[in-house]
């Protein structure tokens, strides 16, 4: 139904889609949470319950939250421009962190006043029956919201969306406590009261749900790692091209969903014709650009036909494998090569590390050299320490 609904609806890598389907989701939300939320304080004011009241002012916020969706999804839809040259996507992630604020925000407010209820010691009110059965009605509809938001997040994969529908969810469960502690207090005698109770239960779980979603959307703005199994599908594919002998130094920047901007440095035969590897070079990032990755490609030449070189190489090689046993971390080596002298030979090469290495950058070339120098004293190490971007290995073959 949806694909009549929204224009070209099958297509979500298409970024006019993607801002399609996002404001119809915000729209959607708009609408609904409005009628619940007249529903529940309705109910709220007519019965004096604290705990239905706050659960329609989160009804409220929930609308608040599907607004700042709409402008965000108009503004990240918005073409590059002088000013801001990889374009407006990101404003999506910026949506999600205000949204994952309000929430956090109403939560606290929320136990405040709950908790203020328990000090005042005031009397449960009564519920009648079909006011108790239109709250659980309530939750139907927010359940449905809910799988609707994660439906079209997943669709398009969206943060922002996602994180309307772990918040939906919440309501789901928030309004569940509610109708439970009505319950309750109607057929039960309890020596507290139920409804604030109810009302702290609720508030610490949007709290918590709140701050939870603030890290995850700060997290992205911040320079969050990129996905592993799409870093791993880019590997493969410039590894599959003929020609590639290695890769490394991969740096992936996400400006928004679909719109990524790349650099890699990619090892070749140093005695291939360089026009041709040139050549092979620029089909590696059109065709990359066919997918929406803006790659720029580094050419490292490498000798492979030098049985000396190669012969040393293998040895760095199983160095650089002892000492990931011995620290227990990755280290790879890549743009090996040697420069003969008559008094010593340069051996040159760059080693790669995560950032959780235990080792400092000196510390690393002391080592290596070290060890170096225990193969031949005449050789000259020049090193070069690479912090990775992620912690995914290239593999050296």
């Amino acid at each position: 139904m949806l694909n009549k609904i929204i224009k070209d609806y099958n297509c979500p890598q298409k970024p006019e889609v993607r801002v399609r389907v996002g404001r119809f989701a915000g729209f959607v939300g708009i609408f609904s949470n409005i009628i619940l939320f007249i529903i529940k304080l309705t109910i709220g004011i007519f019965t004096g319950a604290i705990s239905v009241i706050a659960d329609s002012l989160n009804n409220l916020s929930d609308c608040g939250s599907n607004v700042l969706t709409v402008v965000g999804y108009t503004i990240s839809g918005k073409p590059a421009d002088k000013d801001h040259p990889y374009g407006h996507a990101r404003m999506e992630y910026l949506s999600s962190l205000f949204i994952s604020m309000i929430i956090s925000f109403l939560g606290f407010e929320m136990l405040v006043t709950s908790v203020e209820k328990i000090a005042k010691n005031e009397p449960s009110e009564d519920y009648s029956l079909p006011l108790i059965i239109i709250m659980a009605s309530t939750i139907i509809v927010k359940a449905i919201i809910a799988i609707f938001y994660r439906k079209l997040g997943k669709h398009i994969n969206s943060t922002t969306l996602k994180a309307s529908a772990i918040d939906s969810i919440g309501d789901v469960i928030a309004t569940g406590a509610v109708v439970v502690g009505m319950l309750l207090t109607k057929y039960l005698s309890l020596p507290f009261d139920v409804d604030a109770v109810i009302g702290i239960l609720v508030a610490i779980y949007i709290i918590v749900m709140g701050i939870k979603l603030v890290i995850e959307s700060s997290s992205t703005l911040i320079g969050k790692a990129p996905d592993s199994e799409f870093v791993n599908k880019m590997i493969a594919k410039i590894k599959s091209y003929e020609g590639v002998l290695g890769i490394h130094d991969l740096v992936v920047h996400s400006y928004g969903a679909n719109r990524y901007f790349a650099t890699v440095h990619v090892e070749i035969d140093a005695d291939a014709e360089v026009m041709h590897s040139h050549d092979l070079m620029d089909i590696i990032e059109a065709d990359f650009l066919k997918d929406g990755i803006n790659l720029v490609i580094h050419m490292d030449p490498i000798s492979i036909h030098d049985p000396e070189t190669n012969e040393l190489r293998e040895k760095c090689i199983e160095m650089m494998v002892k000492l990931s046993e011995e620290y227990s971390h990755p280290i790879t080596l890549h743009d090996f090569r040697i420069v003969k002298g008559v008094t010593h030979t340069n051996i040159i090469f760059d080693v790669s590390v995560t950032n959780e290495f235990p080792l400092k950058n000196k510390q690393i070339c002391d080592v290596i050299t070290k060890r170096i120098k225990d193969i031949n004293p005449l050789y000259n190490l020049v090193l070069t320490v690479d912090r990775d971007y992620f912690s995914e290995r290239y593999g050296e073959s």
